[in-house]
């Protein structure tokens, strides 16, 4: 285990969920569902930049799983990075209850950012709908970042697609699910909402990890390694 890169990643997810989720959470009145997407789009850009050279800025763990099946990254490596990204979006999601305690009216019980289906779906999508929806949404976006950081991609502009895709997603999903596409990014909000956030969890974590997987299968197929690279090793610690 590397230190930064735990450190990174645990960052990274707290800065995602406090920007992203907050921008939903305190300013949907001002900025819509577009200027929602463009948050989450815009913060993962950033932070692509900022930590990518240090932990390859995954704050996803579907996005962690996908660089596992894809051999990019090993158990180990992948199991401390999943640690740290759900602390770091407990965290995140701490401090933005904290800050969202401070305006006067604002209800944070029920729904505070995050996920669901049903009645907690502004369009009321039923649960095979939202499953679908999120495996969908997480193929796109872990396919996107395993295709531009690929051995053979052009470096430099990783970050670009990468919260162009985020944005796309969200224009998408938020009417249906709210959009997850990142079980830490769920679970976060889903603590402090109480009630139906958390008894819908599950599908947020299943649904995105299976897209993740899904992603990394069909990324293997259409970008197969080079000849002579090497794979991660079990005890991989990069």
């Amino acid at each position: 285990m590397q230190t930064r890169t735990v450190v990174s990643e645990f960052l990274g997810t707290l800065l995602l969920v406090f920007f992203a989720v907050g921008s939903a959470v305190l300013a949907v009145d001002y900025i819509g569902t577009v200027g929602i997407a463009f948050a989450f789009g815009l913060t993962l850009l950033a932070l692509a930049y900022a930590l990518g050279p240090i932990s390859g800025c995954h704050v996803n763990p579907a996005v962690t799983l996908g660089m596992l099946v894809a051999r990019r990254i090993g158990l180990r490596v992948a199991v401390w990075r999943w640690v740290a990204q759900f602390l770091g979006a407990v965290a995140g999601a701490a401090l933005l209850f904290l800050l969202a305690k401070q305006v006067p009216g604002l209800r944070t019980s029920g729904t505070f950012g995050s996920n669901g289906y049903g009645d907690r779906s502004a369009v009321h999508i039923n649960v095979g709908g939202a499953f679908l929806v999120e495996v969908m949404l997480t193929f796109l976006l872990v396919f996107v970042v395993l295709a531009v950081t690929h051995k053979v991609a052009v470096l430099g502009f990783d970050g670009l697609p990468i919260g162009l895709s985020l944005v796309a997603i969200h224009l998408v999903g938020i009417p249906l699910t709210g959009t997850s596409a990142n079980p830490a990014r769920s679970l976060g909000p889903a603590l402090f909402a109480g009630g139906a956030a958390l008894s819908q969890l599950w599908l947020f974590f299943v649904a995105p990890l299976i897209g993740g997987a899904l992603a990394a299968l069909v990324h293997r197929v259409t970008h197969p390694l080079p000849t002579g690279y090497a794979t991660a090793p079990a005890d991989n610690t990069t």
